[in-house]
């Protein structure tokens, strides 16, 4: 299986509404520094937000990911799906998926759909959803699986559809770490022909690397090889340990700032834009590194680059529907918080009150909630959940202490030592 992302990348769009082919990014991406080579390569486009700005973030989502099917051949140790050979018996049918993409169609500004798995290739009616949902004014983006279901004519088929995202995991240098980390051989071999025939058809893609222990020293490695494919972005994905993945090692705090250090030496200096998912303290590392203060006025912030456009956080930005029809803040947030055809997403996304939780950041607990940097990061709402249970408790793997939080600390002590 390979993930859905909580970002992806797009191209810009022609006057005629037509997808061009130059570079991209969105979610939860983080403020660089521009680098002066930059105009020495390719030039970066425009985000793919269209308009779309942390304002927008209460009535509509900039990105919905939508798992058409939780059957896959792959058995990835980290699937955050678990998912099955076969398609369930209950998932959403193709007129119910069909109408699915009305329904998000209606949201003040629609937002892009990407849609995941499982494999969406295990769809027989793949290339109609993609095609309707162009049809009906949504932009859509797909995260196939390396299998030999994919294949160049697929690719191909994919993009005359109407695609205009396209989503490749690639965990590893190495072809041992990656087919060992995605359970099939040659899965890595299949990746890289697949950004390959993507590329040749003009289609824009998007690398996704799980970050673990077993990988940290092929990062810049892989880093290299992406520079030699018509890569856009790469998405480093930090674990959230929920389905295959609930008893894995993540990374330590300190490893995160390691990693962070590494996205930001290699956000100066490739071609393709770099970015974090499920780890928005990233821009608080980033702000730090550049000396900006957290009470920088938010445009100011997030309009540091074009890889920084609004912020997205689960349920911030972002929306989860299950292959059956079930609606969630993110794919890594298990809090259900309505079912399609029962329930609108439009609805749910801007009045459930887990939703309209998750886009306070003045709710947020612990130290998240003290911190000056809450606004911009938030941490991980699903990591949270995952590892104490609560949405809004901190974020268990930063490193970064507030000031507030410390001087609480010292205030609770200084109270217990006079009692």
């Amino acid at each position: 299986m390979d993930r859905p992302m909580d970002s992806y990348v797009e191209p810009p769009e022609h006057k005629d509404g037509t997808p061009t082919t130059s570079r991209s990014d969105t979610r939860n991406v983080q403020p660089v520094t521009p680098d002066p080579r930059q105009n020495e390569k390719k030039e970066r486009p425009s985000h793919p937000s269209h308009g779309y700005s942390r304002e927008d973030f209460d009535h509509s989502p900039l990105l919905v990911f939508y798992e058409v099917t939780r059957a896959c051949d792959l058995v990835c140790t980290h699937c955050r799906a678990s998912a099955m050979p076969h398609p369930a018996r209950d998932q959403l049918t193709p007129a119910q998926s069909a109408a699915l993409l009305e329904e998000l169609s209606r949201f003040p500004k629609p937002p892009m759909v990407v849609l995941t798995g499982g494999d969406p290739m295990k769809r027989p009616d793949l290339l109609d959803l993609i095609a309707h949902g162009r049809h009906v004014g949504i932009r859509m983006a797909v995260t196939p699986s390396p299998t030999p279901l994919m294949t160049e004519k697929a690719v191909a088929a994919m993009k005359e559809a109407g695609a205009c995202g396209f989503g490749v995991s690639l965990d590893g240098a190495c072809h041992k770490t990656h087919d060992t980390f995605r359970g099939i051989e040659g899965s890595h071999a299949l990746s890289l022909e697949m950004i390959r025939w993507a590329g040749d058809v003009g289609l824009p893609v998007q690398v996704n690397t799980t970050v673990f222990a077993a990988n940290l020293e092929e990062l810049v490695p892989l880093a290299d090889m992406l520079e030699t494919l018509p890569v856009q972005m790469w998405s480093v994905f930090f674990l959230v340990p929920v389905g295959r993945a609930r008893h894995a090692r993540r990374l330590s705090a300190r490893q995160y700032e390691r990693v962070f250090e590494l996205l930001f030496t290699e956000s100066r200096r490739r071609p393709y834009a770099v970015k974090s998912t499920e780890a928005p303290h990233y821009r608080r590392f980033v702000m730090q590194k550049l000396g900006l203060s957290p009470e920088e006025a938010p445009q100011q912030i997030y309009g540091l680059s074009k890889q920084a456009p609004v912020g997205t956080n689960d349920g911030r930005g972002v929306m989860f529907v299950s292959h059956t029809g079930e609606i969630y803040p993110s794919g890594f947030l298990p809090l259900m918080c309505g079912k399609f055809p029962a329930d609108s997403p439009v609805t749910v996304y801007r009045e459930h009150d887990v939703f309209v939780s998750l886009r306070d950041a003045d709710k947020l607990q612990g130290k998240c909630g003290m911190c000056e940097y809450r606004g911009v990061c938030g941490g991980s709402r699903a990591r949270a959940y995952a590892v104490y249970g609560d949405a809004m408790a901190p974020e268990p793997d930063c490193v970064y202490i507030p000031e507030a939080w410390m001087k609480a600390r010292r205030h609770r002590k200084s109270s217990d030592s006079q009692q």
